[in-house]
C-alpha cells in the first residue's frame, strides 16, 4: 500500500508557475519531471548550483526535464534573522517574473556564512537586480514577506516527504544523487522507460511510502 504525498492548507499567496501541489516552482515543459528540494544558506547547494545548474539548464533548454524547485526554510536557525526563509519568500517574487533561475543564480553567487545574518529584505531587493528583478513589483512582493508563508509550506510538504538534508534531487519521484552526471544518466533512462500500467505504482510513490 502505498502512503500519499502529504497534504496541508495551501497558503492563501502562491507564486506564479508553481507545480500541482504548489510547493515548487516550475522551468520547463519537458516530459521528465526532476524535483530539487534546496535551501538558499545551505552551502552544499551553492555547490550543486554550480556544479549541476549548467546541465539542468541545458536540460530544460532541450525539452527534456520539468525542473522544479523547491527552496526551503530548512536552515533557518543558522542565521540571526531568518534568512532562509525569506529568500525562498523573495525567490518566489522573482518566480513571479519569470526569473526564478536567475535570481537563485545570485543568492548562490552572494550567499551569506552560516551562523550570522543573512541578507536584509532591502538587500535581497538590490540584488534583485542582478538577476534583472529591479522594478517596483519586486520590491511591492518582497518587503513585506509576501510568500514567506508559502515557505513554510513547501518546507512541511518537503519534509512530510521525507527530505531530511539539502540539497535532495529526484527524477520521476525517485531519489539521485546531486550530481550532473547521475542526474543526467537518470533523465535519460527516464525518458527512454516505457509506459507503464495505470495500476502499477509510480517510482514517486515507491520513494515516499519507503521515507515516510
Amino acid at each position: 500500500m502505498t502512503i500519499p504525498t502529504p497534504r496541508f492548507p495551501v497558503p492563501e499567496h502562491v507564486p506564479a508557475n508553481t507545480s500541482t501541489e504548489k510547493d515548487g516552482i516550475v522551468v520547463g515543459v519537458g516530459p521528465v519531471t526532476v524535483d530539487a528540494y534546496i535551501d538558499f544558506l545551505c552551502p552544499f547547494c551553492r555547490q550543486f548550483e554550480a556544479t549541476s545548474g549548467p546541465t539542468l539548464e541545458r536540460l530544460v533548454d532541450e525539452e527534456l526535464i520539468s525542473l522544479v524547485h523547491h527552496p526551503m526554510g530548512f536552515l533557518d536557525e543558522l542565521s540571526t534573522n531568518h534568512y532562509s526563509s525569506r529568500a525562498s519568500a523573495a525567490s518566489g517574487c522573482a518566480g513571479d517574473q519569470g526569473r526564478f533561475l536567475e535570481f537563485a543564480t545570485v543568492l548562490f553567487a552572494h550567499q551569506p556564512p552560516e551562523v550570522g545574518p543573512g541578507h536584509t529584505d532591502e538587500e535581497l531587493v538590490a540584488l534583485g537586480a542582478l538577476a534583472g528583478v529591479a522594478d517596483a513589483q519586486f520590491a511591492a512582493c518582497v518587503l513585506p514577506g509576501t510568500y514567506l508563508d508559502w515557505t513554510s509550506y513547501v518546507t512541511r510538504m518537503a519534509v512530510g516527504r521525507g527530505v531530511g538534508a539539502t540539497p535532495t534531487v529526484t527524477v520521476q519521484g525517485v531519489p539521485v544523487p546531486a550530481n550532473p552526471r547521475t542526474i543526467a544518466t537518470a533523465v535519460d533512462q527516464a525518458g527512454n522507460a516505457p509506459a507503464r500500467p495505470e495500476n502499477e505504482t509510480r517510482p514517486e510513490d515507491r520513494w515516499r511510502t519507503h521515507w515516510l
